[in-house]
């Protein structure tokens, strides 16, 4: 094992929980941001939606959640556990295969509690910029703001890790003629 290294994981959905697990256990100092309230990325649901789907208006509000109310998943749950932690059948859980995104989440909430990520998050805070510090520099300046918040706050890390998932804003492909 090497040095421990401060490291930023952005997003705490699926592949931020495995990555902060795997860098927390390998003895790195992490950090965890997520601009929700809670972790699970895609798997937490909100009931809102928003004013604009089609995300052309700069100004709306931006609803974090591409899920719906009875949405389940499309992987049987052998396959969507972690090796050494398996998604099994819970008592009082969804007995089927495919079970329904909140025992999804529930699974993720278990995972992060056991293994000690949720103190490692920073809930309601939003990474908005990255950059590296210096041309040579191995380092990296994280920007974030807290919900509610004006100020930005700025940390120095040796790494950075982006788990921010690609369901927020639709891809809208060019259709020659409209």
């Amino acid at each position: 094992m090497g040095p421990s290294v401060s490291v930023a994981v952005i997003g705490a959905g699926v592949a931020g929980l495995c990555a902060a697990r795997e860098l927390k256990s390998e003895g790195h100092r992490v950090v965890l941001f997520e601009k929700a309230s809670c972790i699970g990325g895609t798997w937490a649901y909100d009931p809102r939606v928003e004013s604009d789907p089609l995300s052309l208006d700069p100004d709306r509000e931006i609803v974090h959640g591409s899920l719906y109310r009875s949405l389940r998943t499309n992987l049987p749950r052998q396959l969507m556990g972690f090796s050494d932690y398996p998604f099994v059948k819970r008592q009082n859980g969804d007995p089927r295969t495919f079970p329904g995104h909140e025992e999804v989440l529930r699974f993720l909430n278990e995972f992060a509690t056991e293994f000690g990520l949720v103190e490692l998050g920073r809930f309601n805070t939003e990474v908005v910029r990255v950059t590296r510090v210096g041309t040579r520099s191995d380092k990296w300046l994280v920007e974030s703001k807290t919900r509610g918040s004006d100020s930005v706050s700025r940390e120095v890390f040796e790494a950075v890790v982006v788990c921010a998932g690609n369901f927020v804003e639709p891809e809208i492909a060019p259709v020659e003629g409209e």
